[in-house]
Parts: structure tokens; sequence; C-alpha cells
């Protein structure tokens, strides 16, 4: 505002020198000069004033657009802000939810572990004792055979089985040839190898413990081997199952040396899964074999009805000919029949002429 008022007044002062020399040159007077700068002054004090107040105004019209432009941009914006606030508290809400949801099934799990916790102190307690632990082996084992083979198959497999030597073993599986009959006995060597993995115990400790949990599963060989292996009565090989998948993966990881003594005393140890897969592939081949046999019992019975369809094939031709033989004797008493007919007819007739021509057919 302020420069353009001193623009005017530049204007202003060239305009009155301006005069100034045009009055010199026409020679004015003093009172022409002051009435003409009189006139001058007002009509460009009236301009200013008219400029001020036009650009006043066009000024506050501006503003005032100026204003509505913000204030309408402010409330879209602010209903934009507000819109963007509902959506990011809804979502909020809803990841608030879905926490609150998760921290519930945590919390649930917790309960769940903290039960497994307790169950497993339980279990540990049971099988610090021998004859539980012998106990859990057996019903493992039993769960086992269940699950493959059905529950009280005797055809292929028997618990609690007395042997001709006085002994009982676990389980029996009656395999199919070359396997035979085969003893399963379960076993379970916990103590030692508790002891042999305790991270606590000093090295020269763990290394005894070490030494008595291979002494006590190359006796829980020799026991299998001496006990159930009979001949003529059960395979050449019998197993050993180890209930515990832990026991079994140490001896395969780190004990190759008790596995080599097992393989010479015809022993297989084998652990829940290892014992599922092999009675599973025991189970498989016994099918095959039942359906064998029952396939060769249709191929005898087709072979059979073959034999039969044969002779019921020639026995059927020899009627069908004997058919035709008489089928062929009953067209020529047909026809003997129509010419007996005929004759007698003519004779009823005292035909003469027809009798003789019936003389001439014949």
């Amino acid at each position: 505002m302020e420069a353009i008022i001193i623009f005017l007044l530049i204007i202003l002062i060239i305009l009155i020198l301006y005069l100034i020399i045009k009055v010199s040159k026409s020679k004015e007077s003093n009172t022409d000069i002051i009435t003409s700068l009189g006139k001058l002054e007002t009509s460009i004090t009236k301009d200013i004033g008219d400029f001020k107040y036009e650009f006043s105004k066009s000024l506050t019209n501006d503003i005032d657009k100026l204003n509505k432009t913000i204030t309408d941009n402010l409330i879209s914006i602010n209903e934009k802000v507000n819109e963007r606030i509902d959506i990011n508290f809804e979502k909020t809400n809803k990841t608030f939810s879905s926490i609150l949801e998760r921290l519930s099934k945590i919390d649930e799990a917790q309960k769940k572990i903290d039960n497994l916790s307790t169950d497993i102190v339980s279990l540990q307690s049971i099988l610090t004792d021998k004859k539980t632990r012998g106990i859990f082996g057996e019903v493992n084992l039993n769960y086992i055979l269940i699950n493959v083979f059905g529950e009280n198959n005797k055809k292929i497999y028997d618990i609690q089985h007395k042997m001709s030597n006085g002994y009982i073993a676990d389980a029996i599986i009656y395999a199919p040839e070359p396997l035979g009959t085969i003893a399963i006995d379960s076993k379970f060597p916990l103590e030692n190898y508790q002891k042999m993995t305790d991270k606590k115990l000093s090295i020269n400790e763990r290394e005894m413990y070490t030494r008595l949990f291979k002494s006590d599963v190359k006796k829980h060989i020799d026991t299998i081997s001496n006990k159930y292996i009979i001949n003529g009565e059960t395979s050449n090989q019998a197993i050993m199952f180890l209930p515990a998948e832990a026991i079994f993966a140490e001896i395969n990881a780190y004990h190759t040396d008790l596995l080599n003594y097992a393989y010479q005393k015809s022993v297989w140890i084998t652990s829940p899964t290892t014992l599922m897969s092999t009675l599973s592939v025991i189970s498989m081949i016994l099918k095959n074999m039942e359906r064998d046999k029952y396939a060769q019992v249709i191929h005898n019975e087709l072979n059979k009805l073959s034999i039969e369809f044969t002779k019921y094939r020639l026995r059927w031709d020899k009627l069908s000919r004997s058919i035709d033989a008489v089928s062929k004797d009953v067209k020529d008493i047909n026809i003997t029949t129509d010419k007996i007919s005929k004759r007698f007819q003519a004779i009823n007739g005292v035909d003469l002429e027809a009798i003789e021509s019936g003389d001439n057919n014949d």
C-alpha cells in the first residue's frame, strides 16, 4: 500500500514539474500557476482517495474470499481428519480386540502348558519305579499293536505269550515266512540314561553313567536273545522295544557299538515310531498274501468253470444236432401227412383225375 502511494507522489511531482515548465514557456503569471496547482492537487487528491477506496474495497473482497476459501479448506480438512481418525480408531479397536483374543489364547495355552508340566512331573515320578516303567512299556507296545493290526487279532499277534521254555514275551508276531514267529519284549533303561545326559554332573561322572547305560542295554539284549529266540519255535531274531524315542535316538546317534552288538545277537532295537513302521510293513505283507490267496482260489474256480462250460458246449452242440434231425423228421412227416390228407379228400370226392395225378407225383 505504501509503495503505491509513493509511486503516485512521484507521478504528482513529475506533473508539477511539467506544469512549471509549461507555465514558464507560456509566460503565465504566478497566480495562474498557483491556481493550476491547486486544481491539480484537488484532482490528484480526489483520484488518490478514489483509488484508496477502490483498492480498499477490492482488498476487502479478496480478503473475504480468501477467508472463505481458507474456512472451506479447513472444514474439508477437518472432515477428512475426522474420517481418518474414525477409520484408524476402528482399525485400532479391531487390532486391540485381536490382541485381547490372542492374549486369551496365550493364557489358555499357558494353562495347558502348566497342566502338561504337572503331568510330566507326575509321569517322571511314576517312571522312577522299574515296575511301573515295565508296565508303561507294555501298555505302549499293546497300543501300537492294536493300532496296526486291530484289537484281539489272535491270528496275527498275541500279548503276554508264554514260550515253551517258560518265559513270557510281551508280544508275539506271527509274521509270514521267511520271517516266521517273532518275539517282542519291552525294555526301558532310564535311570543311567538320565544321569548320563545330566549336564549338571561332571564329565567323569557322565562317562561313568554312560558305561553303566551301555551295560544295561547289553544285558537287555542278552536277555532277549537267550529267552525269546528258540530254535524251531520262533524266528532266529527278536525285537527289543524302547518306549522312549530319546533313548533310541541316543543309541543310534552316539552308540553304534550297541547296534553292532545287538546285530550279533540277532536282536533288532526299535522305538515306537520304527516299530509301528515295521509292523505296518508286516501288516501290508499279510494283506497282500491274503489277497493273493483269494486270487488263487478265484483263478482255480474260473478254471473249473471253464471246464464245465466246455462240457456244456459239447452237450449243447450234440443236443442241437439232435433237435435239427428231429425237426427234419417232423417236416418230412408233415409233408407225408399232407399227401395222405389230399388222397383222402380225392377219394371222398371220387376225383380220379386227382388220384392219377397224385400217383404220378409219387
